[in-house]
């Protein structure tokens, strides 16, 4: 691995790329923080992608792609002088001190429970009013209630056993079911995203994470049905004039792949 005189040197070499093209480049000059933002989400669900596919050569990659960003943001931060990569790296430097007291003061923790709790509470400390203020509003569903429960678990709102989890999912699916019988889609709605979130709150006491474990069914399901339809265009046949336990038989064979 390279060393850390190596390293430096590397991080040095896309800070002067960077200057040169914001200079040079009508593509890069032109680029705000608004018209990066978008860009960087996507970056954000490739590597994602790539973790998930366990493909390291292509995090690696993505990785430098979300690191371009990074310095990105704060070229053009040091242009309009409100910030500039040093202080970006500072800042986070001082959060990560102040938030690990138990490795930079005299605090002592047991576990890895202990440090979360000591975050949350560091963070109300700070001036927050609540510990969902770092939930930010435009994550996805799925994860914003995952990060949601983690948080106020943080400060000892939980429940204590997973059995007791499961039997709030059972209770939010009776529910559910009784809002299906009367066959008012408002309130279905309203139950279905209990059971979701009751759902995503049981992942968390199986050491699941939720949005992981949806993903790999996604590309699962993807794959399969992908192999549906190559068998029916080798037999020249439409998926729309087969029948479904014809279409079962290849995707029988899909899953034994």
């Amino acid at each position: 691995m390279n060393s850390r005189e190596n390293k430096l040197k590397a991080f040095d070499r896309l800070l002067t790329i960077m200057d040169e093209l914001r200079e040079k480049c009508p593509w890069d000059k032109k680029q705000t923080l608004q018209s990066l933002r978008h860009l960087t989400i996507e970056e954000t669900y490739e590597l994602g992608d790539a973790i998930l596919d366990n493909d390291l050569n292509e995090v690696k990659k993505e990785l430098g792609d979300l690191l371009l960003h990074i310095v990105f943001y704060s070229k053009i931060g040091s242009e309009t002088k409100h910030f500039d990569i040093a202080d970006v790296a500072n800042e986070i430097c001082e959060k990560l001190i102040s938030r690990h007291p138990h490795i930079y003061g005299d605090v002592e923790v047991t576990d890895e429970e202990d440090v979360k709790r000591n975050w949350e509470n560091l963070k109300l400390k700070e001036g927050k009013e609540s510990v969902l203020e770092g939930v930010p509003k435009s994550l996805p569903a799925l994860v914003k209630a995952s990060r949601i429960q983690d948080k106020v678990a943080g400060v000892g709102f939980d429940w204590e056993e997973p059995q007791q989890v499961f039997e709030k999912l059972e209770e939010e699916l009776a529910e559910l079911q009784d809002e299906i019988k009367k066959d008012d889609t408002d309130r279905i709605e309203s139950e279905f995203g209990d059971v979701l979130f009751s759902m995503i709150n049981y992942a968390r006491f199986l050491n699941i994470n939720p949005e992981d474990a949806l993903e790999r069914t996604n590309k699962k399901f993807i794959k399969r049905f992908q192999y549906l339809e190559k068998k029916a265009k080798e037999k020249s046949k439409s998926l729309q004039d087969m029948t479904l336990a014809e279409m079962d038989v290849f995707w029988e064979e899909a899953k034994k792949i």
